[in-house]
């Protein structure tokens, strides 16, 4: 077994994901070329003192603006092939150490709203299938589409009108406390929980249909037997993937929900630098969420080899 998941992470792949990590910091690069305003200009215009085109001058020089696009996305580059995104335009400090620094908000906030996703969806979706048009399957099905259609800034929004500053029942200041994760970690999953709720209902609902299931009935085997050895382990299977990319979704950012909660994660540093220009601290956080997409996809692949039998026996993925 210790092979086989060695062979999870073969060269060839690590060569894919350097090539995937080099063409995101490309189109990166570009993209911000194209977007209006200067950041040398923006950090000028914050400064109490007249700007003046020598100081403008003197600044791009400094933050290297004034060279080519080629020549500055090479030495930046360099210096990442090293994990050195360079210096925040905006604070002064270090990328790298700014991202470390809120790296755990975004995992405190992204494995609760997994796992909140996680239970809730994997009810839904048992429930509905047990009862299929019946009355808990029919309330399943109005409240999906009521809630999928609900924006999450929106539902950011009410959560903290009514359930911080109306009820004060949940805290939105303070990072350290367990209490303001809650708010975020419904809204992020809420919608997504219930979407792939119906998916995992009509999972079970097909395997139901399957004819080793129907010889395992006719065997005698009790229907709570066959529903957890059988049905639900077959369900489960599909949703590893779904999973796994909203895994990579939660942490690779969820900018707009961070935002409103004001939550200093990798979301909320993303969207600052996008606001000032802060090329150094884009181009760290963009490539930082690939790599997590990234992750999250060979999970995936490690938990099809783990638990397809059939993968484990060809030892591929």
């Amino acid at each position: 077994m210790t092979s086989q998941i060695k062979d999870l992470f073969p060269f060839d792949q690590t060569i894919r994901f350097a090539f995937i990590l080099f063409g995101v910091s490309v189109i990166s690069f570009l993209l911000l070329e194209f977007v209006p305003g200067d950041a040398a200009e923006l950090m000028l215009a914050a400064r109490p003192e007249a700007a003046s085109a020598e100081g403008l001058a003197a600044l791009r020089h400094e933050l290297g603006l004034d060279a080519p696009l080629p020549i500055r996305y090479f030495r930046w580059l360099g210096r990442a092939v090293m994990l050195d995104f360079g210096t925040s335009f905006r604070s002064g400090e270090p990328v790298s150490q700014e991202i470390l620094h809120r790296l755990p908000i975004t995992l405190k906030l992204a494995c609760s709203a997994f796992l909140f996703t996680l239970c809730l969806s994997v009810a839904g979706g048992i429930i509905s299938a047990v009862f299929q048009n019946r009355l808990p399957d029919k309330c399943h099905r109005i409240w999906t589409i009521y809630t999928v259609s609900i924006p999450d800034y929106w539902l950011g929004l009410m959560l903290l009108l009514i359930f911080s500053l109306k009820l004060n029942w949940f805290s939105v200041i303070g990072s350290n406390e367990i209490r303001v994760f809650i708010l975020p970690m419904i809204t992020l999953g809420l919608s997504i929980s219930a979407a792939e709720g119906r998916i995992f209902r009509a999972n079970i609902l097909e395997i139901l249909k399957q004819d080793y299931v129907l010889f395992a009935s006719a065997k005698g085997l009790s229907r709570t037997k066959i529903f957890l050895r059988h049905v639900l382990r077959a369900a489960v299977l599909p949703m590893i993937s779904m999973w796994g990319m909203l895994l990579g979704h939660l942490l690779g950012g969820a900018v707009i929900v961070k935002s409103v909660f004001s939550l200093p994660g990798l979301g909320k540093l993303a969207a600052d630098a996008v606001l000032h220009r802060d090329l150094p601290m884009i181009q760290g956080t963009v490539l930082t969420m690939t790599l997590f997409f990234m992750l999250s996809s060979r999970a995936v692949d490690l938990l099809h080899l783990l638990l397809i039998p059939r993968i484990r026996k060809n030892n591929r993925i």
